[in-house]
């Protein structure tokens, strides 16, 4: 009780002290998060994405006049829109395992074209692994199905979303060719991973 009593003496005597602790580290605190939402916001940019000449000459040079880039509507998906989860834990758990794809730019595993291709299906059967697992919900961040007007759609597209809702299918089983080259081997419906059945 007497070690206790004699702490909070000195810390009543050095109060200066304490307080400009305490200021300096409210201070950091609020530059930490602040730098930490900023860097998350860079790093989910466009021009950040395509900064590498991996994804510039390969899968970005693929994405250009698709669907997602160039429409009627002028409503364009970048690269996060479909490869980054929008919720905070999500978010951060992707971008530290981006961290590790730094590895393969720095040491070169797909930085020429014979190289990407190469790798292309185990490349795509990671995003296609993980999408399953989410049940496609980066495409679902856009593509409501129940926003959608099935009158709109042709009777063809209704009768297959109709199937896959049935057969327990989720949006990457069918649509994996949309802004993308599709790889060598086997597509998305025929892995046994995630919400897919």
């Amino acid at each position: 009780m007497a070690n206790y009593q004699e702490t909070f003496a000195k810390l009543r005597r050095n109060w200066k002290l304490v307080l400009g602790i305490g200021v300096v580290s409210l201070f950091a605190a609020v530059l930490l998060v602040i730098g930490g939402a900023a860097g998350l916001a860079w790093t989910s940019t466009e021009n950040f994405c395509i900064g590498c000449h991996e994804m510039r000459n390969n899968v970005y040079a693929e994405y250009k006049d698709t669907i997602h880039d160039r429409n009627r509507t002028g409503v364009r998906a970048i690269c996060t829109d479909c490869h980054v989860p929008r919720e905070p834990g999500p978010l951060i758990m992707r971008k530290m395992r981006a961290t590790f794809e730094v590895w393969g730019h720095l040491t070169g595993v797909i930085d020429t074209k014979e190289k990407f291709e190469e790798h292309r299906s185990v490349l795509a059967q990671r995003v296609w692994t993980r999408m399953k697992e989410t049940d496609s919900h980066e495409c679902r961040n856009c593509h409501i199905a129940e926003k959608m007007n099935t009158e709109l759609q042709t009777e063809k597209a209704r009768a297959r979303h109709e199937k896959g809702r049935a057969e327990g299918l989720t949006c990457i089983d069918c649509h994996f060719g949309i802004a993308h080259k599709e790889p060598e081997g086997p597509g998305p419906r025929e892995m046994k991973v995630g919400a897919s059945k």
